[in-house]
């Protein structure tokens, strides 16, 4: 959304970064307003109009070398080794702004070691953004989609990037046929644009004859989706993939299908402005047995929105709204909307919680409302409860 220690202290090894250790004597402020380079510095002056490449030699390379591979503990004087900004699948995965807030607001804005210092003022909002997006640019792969595109999770309208994350969903339905549908997700990403997710459904259910209630396991669920196209500039990132689903569960007792579905999908996610997202998802159900279950297509949408707390550095809020177009073969149209909201619980914003209504448009009668939450882990950026507080 495990790696060796330093690829989770991502933004702590930032941190070390801008802050080089011929540095640490001098005063920032003074060393980028000054035209001449202060006695004893090793960082050369700044000019008044300076390029991210200008202020990361100023100010990072005695660290992290010119290279961007980091320099060797005799140099920089600690244990926790430095990272390897020319390693893609490190150096792409988050987004600028979670790299500038630790810049600017220091290591404990997202839990991170308190030898961040927070740069305030001393370096403008324009330079940090400059020297982030030029420490981007180790990363050589073009392949690798950037952590920008990676827009906050919908319930049903699943994201083009792809994601290492873990990710436990609860639907509940309290009127008509009672239910409580829970949804173990793992999403495993493989190399710059692939990722395999496995769906684990453990169901509750109401029978209808009786009113007793069956649980056990769903239908299992595997999926494969490949990124086709990213741009930053342009905001947007398309990606296809196809879903096999088994009848493990016990059709019976309304735990399962009991049949095979094919499904092949495609989604298309974009930014429209800095701060809100469109999310589309499309794809055709082909049923093992159309006796059984019936083919169907359906057409996810998810409309959102961020804001954060803290000046734009704190906790994110995130409200959707999902509209979901179904139709089975020979069947009528079903349409409904799920609005939601999503927080970011974690300082370092790896564990979110969302919660959110599916309510029916259309054959409201047949079909009671659900109430949905869920809770996600972005595992890739290190354990659960870490980087809390």
């Amino acid at each position: 959304m495990a790696r060796r220690l330093w690829q989770r202290n991502t933004l702590f090894i930032l941190a070390t970064l801008l802050y080089g250790a011929g540095f640490l004597g001098v005063s920032l402020r003074a060393a980028l307003q000054s035209p001449q380079q202060n006695p004893g510095s090793v960082a050369p002056a700044l000019p008044a109009i300076r390029t991210g490449e200008e202020i990361f030699r100023a100010t990072c390379a005695t660290c992290h070398g010119i290279d961007g591979k980091g320099s060797p503990r005799s140099v920089v004087g600690f244990e926790k080794p430095l990272p390897d900004f020319t390693d893609c699948s490190f150096a792409t995965a988050e987004a600028r702004p979670d790299w500038q807030a630790v810049v600017h607001e220091g290591g404990p804005i997202r839990a991170l070691d308190h030898h961040m210092p927070a740069f305030g003022d001393a370096l403008s909002k324009d330079d940090i953004a400059k020297v982030v997006g030029y420490i981007k640019t180790f990363c050589g792969d073009q392949a690798w989609p950037q952590g920008d595109l990676n827009f906050p999770r919908a319930f049903f309208t699943e994201k083009a990037f792809p994601e290492d994350e873990a990710v436990l969903t609860t639907g509940v339905t309290g009127k008509g046929q009672k239910a409580v549908d829970n949804d173990v997700e793992y999403e495993r990403r493989f190399g710059s644009r692939g990722q395999l997710t496995v769906d684990v459904p453990l169901d509750f259910q109401q029978t209808a004859a009786s009113g007793s209630w069956a649980r056990g396991l769903g239908d299992v669920e595997f999926a494969f989706k490949q990124t086709l196209y990213s741009s930053l500039s342009q905001g947007g990132i398309i990606a296809v993939g196809g879903a096999l689903t088994f009848p493990t569960g016990n059709a019976t007792t309304g735990l399962g299908d009991g049949v095979r579905i094919y499904e092949p999908f495609a989604m298309w996610d974009q930014r429209l402005t800095r701060s809100s997202f469109v999310q589309l998802q499309g794809g055709f159900k082909a049923s093992s047995d159309t006796a059984t279950l019936a083919n169907s297509a359906y057409l996810d949408s998810a409309l959102g929105v961020t804001f954060a707390s803290d000046r734009g550095y704190g906790r994110q809020w995130t409200p959707q709204v999902e509209m979901l177009w179904a139709r089975s073969t020979g069947g009528p149209s079903d349409w409904d909307m799920v609005p939601q909201l999503q927080v970011t619980l974690s300082k370092l914003q790896h564990v979110r919680l969302a919660a959110g209504v599916r309510v029916p448009v259309t054959d409201r009668a047949g079909r009671p409302t659900q109430v949905l939450v869920y809770c996600l882990w972005d595992w890739f950026d290190g354990g659960f409860f870490q980087f809390w507080k």
